[in-house]
């Protein structure tokens, strides 16, 4: 449970507000994510480019999976592309060649979420935000295409929400850092975000 200091708010739209300031920037040491997927192919491959896009400087995020599929899916390379997202430099790579050890990993799977992580990211705070894999959808082009764009507006939300946290304070605060984390897997926007880039 939350303490009465709990700053997430989920009946509020952060996507105006998702950016740091420059103040926030400079108080913030580097901290680097890790959305983490068994395949690597789709989810946390979203998620890497999303907070690549949206974050500054000082915060970094890799993507990586337990069984990487070794192919990025088409759909979600595409699906960047017509957001105005870079796609540049995303790979399907397994979590034993990260090229620097994560402070946060972020699961996106269950059974990734499942999983034992390798001894090395031990000491990283770790989050679940679940959601169903678009990969894995049914039905016609159409249905298809829309679980896609759904994962695609789902992440970008946790991301600006994640990002609209006071992350000078929480990155001292491991446990309520954590609290927030957990809480934003929950989210789900109740309308589509804007494509603004």
């Amino acid at each position: 449970m939350t303490t009465k200091e709990h700053v997430l708010d989920p009946t509020r739209d952060r996507h105006d507000d998702a950016h740091l300031t420059d103040r926030d920037v400079s108080e913030i040491r580097t901290m680097n994510v890790l959305f983490l997927c068994t395949g690597n192919s789709c989810r946390s491959i979203l998620a890497e480019a999303i907070f690549r896009h949206l974050a500054p400087e000082p915060l970094t995020a890799v993507s990586a999976g337990s069984h990487p599929a070794g192919f990025v899916h088409p759909r979600a390379l595409a699906l960047l592309e017509r957001e105005g997202l870079s796609t540049e430099g995303l790979v399907s790579q397994s979590w034993n060649d990260l090229p620097t050890r994560p402070d946060i990993v972020i699961t996106l799977c269950a059974s990734a979420a499942g999983e034992t992580c390798p001894a090395y990211l031990g000491p990283a705070l770790r989050s679940h935000w679940g959601l169903a894999d678009p990969a894995k959808a049914t039905g016609g082009e159409t249905e298809i295409e829309q679980a896609f764009r759904d994962a695609y507006r789902i992440i970008r939300h946790r991301i600006e929400t994640f990002l609209a946290l006071p992350l000078p304070i929480l990155a001292k605060d491991p446990v309520r850092l954590k609290i927030e984390l957990d809480a934003i897997g929950a989210l789900v926007p109740d309308r589509p975000l804007s494509r603004r880039a």
